[in-house]
């Protein structure tokens, strides 16, 4: 009975979050895989240029960062956020920072929402090992990544 019932559950959990959402969940759900896949079987050297242009980091922001939303966008890019973090909490494979952040990108990308995706790295001072993560930031609104992009120092962005 247990099988059935969280099964059962998740079903009723999806119909009460709306239509709008439910088909962002469902679409965050199909680039995660995308990109999970992506990752495993293609070199980053030619990923790249799908994810977008490098832009500089001459004074920690980019252009598209200093850009404005509509109110309906700021929902939107949140609404993609949520998406995308809660089908990688529920993905059956390892659906990590790159993953998320690659996803958000190409969501926020079909709807023509300028977006930046991070790259940083940080050394940990117990370990003494460097470690990475991706994030991404929509004019300000913080979409996947955080709150551990804020302990990473950014080395490159793709807008």
């Amino acid at each position: 009975m247990g099988k059935w019932y969280r099964i059962a559950s998740t079903f009723r959990r999806l119909e009460r979050i709306g239509r709008r959402r439910r088909r962002l969940l469902f679409e965050a759900a199909l680039w995660l895989s995308l990109a999970r896949a992506s990752i495993l079987i293609v070199p980053f050297r030619h990923l790249a240029p799908r994810i977008g242009r490098v832009a500089p980091l001459a004074d920690g922001l980019t252009p598209v960062q200093r850009s404005t939303l509509l109110e309906a966008e700021i929902e939107l890019v949140r609404d993609i956020g949520w998406a995308v973090t809660r089908a990688a909490r529920y993905a059956p494979f390892e659906a990590v920072c790159l993953p998320q952040a690659l996803a958000a990108k190409m969501m926020l990308r079909r709807r023509k929402v300028p977006g930046v995706l991070f790259f940083g790295a940080a050394r940990r001072p117990a370990t003494g090992r460097l470690e990475a993560h991706a994030w991404v930031l929509a004019a300000g609104v913080e979409v996947t990544g955080y709150p551990s992009a804020h302990s990473f120092t950014p080395t490159v962005c793709f807008v």
